[in-house]
C-alpha cells in the first residue's frame, strides 16, 4: 500500500530536503519520526529536492506500508513528534504505482522579496532595499516562456540528464506592503534554477541588464552570464500538481 503525505516546512534549520549523513534534513527528520511511530524502518520519497534554507508551503512525499494505515491518526501523531518547523497537512492512500516525484506534472515556486527589514520575515523573504522596476522585470520574465534550455541557470556539477524545462508561467506581483512576489510554474526545475533566475531578474529591475540582455543570457546557455542566486530564505515550493 502506498500513501501520500502533504506537508509544509520552514527550511531555515535544514540542509535541504534530501537525506544526508550527519546533518539535519527534512527528509531525514520525517523518516526518523515516522519509523519510530510505525515500529519499522520507513523511507519516504519526495516530489523533489529543495536546497539548504529553502522552504515549502506545500510539499508531497510518499511511503509504502505492508498493512493498512490509519491516516488521520498517523498524521496527528506525526505532528506531535515532529519539530515545530515541519507540519503534516494530511496523509491519504493512493494507487500503489503513483509516485510523488515521477508523476508530478507541474511544480510551482514562489519567491518573496521585501524592501523593508522585518524581524518576522528574516527566514521567509529576501530583504532587498534597492528600488526595482517591476514592469521591466515582468517583460524579462516573459522571455522565459520562449525557451526550453535553461543551462544559463543550472548549477554546475548537478548531474542533470537534461537542462530542458517547460515553463508555463513566470510573473512578479506587488503586495500592499511593498513585498514583491515572483511565481513560476514548470514541469521541472534544475537545481538552484529559480534562485538564479530571481537574482538575474532583480538585476534587470535595478538596471544592470536590459530585457534584451536577459534574453541573450538565456540564449547563451552560459552559467557565468547569469547573476548570483537570490537568498534561499525567500524561496518556497508552493504547489505540486499531479
Amino acid at each position: 500500500m502506498r500513501y501520500f503525505i502533504e506537508l509544509q516546512y520552514d527550511g531555515a534549520a535544514y540542509f535541504g530536503w534530501q537525506r544526508q549523513p550527519d546533518v539535519a534534513t527534512v527528509q531525514g527528520t520525517i523518516e526518523q519520526r515516522l519509523s519510530m511511530l510505525r515500529g519499522v524502518p520507513t523511507e519516504i520519497v519526495g516530489a523533489g529536492r529543495t536546497d539548504t534554507g529553502v522552504n515549502a508551503s506545500f510539499y508531497v512525499a510518499h511511503f509504502d506500508a505492508d498493512a493498512a494505515v490509519d491516516c488521520a491518526q498517523l498524521a496527528y501523531k506525526l505532528n506531535r513528534v515532529l519539530p515545530p518547523d515541519i507540519a503534516i497537512l494530511r496523509i491519504y492512500e493512493v494507487a500503489s504505482d503513483k509516485h510523488a516525484r515521477f508523476d508530478a506534472r507541474e511544480r510551482e515556486y514562489t519567491y518573496f522579496l521585501t524592501p523593508q527589514k522585518s524581524p518576522f520575515r528574516r527566514f521567509s523573504a529576501w530583504h532587498y532595499a534597492v528600488n526595482l522596476d517591476v514592469e521591466r522585470m515582468n517583460l524579462a520574465a516573459e522571455k522565459l516562456l520562449e525557451y526550453e534550455d535553461f543551462t544559463s541557470f543550472a548549477k554546475l556539477n548537478s548531474n542533470n540528464k537534461t537542462n530542458i524545462c517547460h515553463i508555463a508561467y513566470a510573473r512578479w506581483s506587488q503586495e500592499a506592503d511593498g513585498t514583491l512576489r515572483f511565481t513560476i510554474r514548470a514541469d521541472r526545475f534544475l537545481r538552484n534554477m529559480v534562485r538564479a533566475i530571481v537574482g538575474t531578474l532583480v538585476d534587470v529591475g535595478r538596471g544592470r541588464y536590459t530585457v534584451e540582455e536577459f534574453d541573450d543570457i538565456i540564449r547563451s546557455r552560459d552559467l557565468s552570464r547569469s547573476s548570483a542566486g537570490a537568498a534561499a530564505c525567500g524561496l518556497f515550493l508552493s504547489d505540486v500538481k499531479y
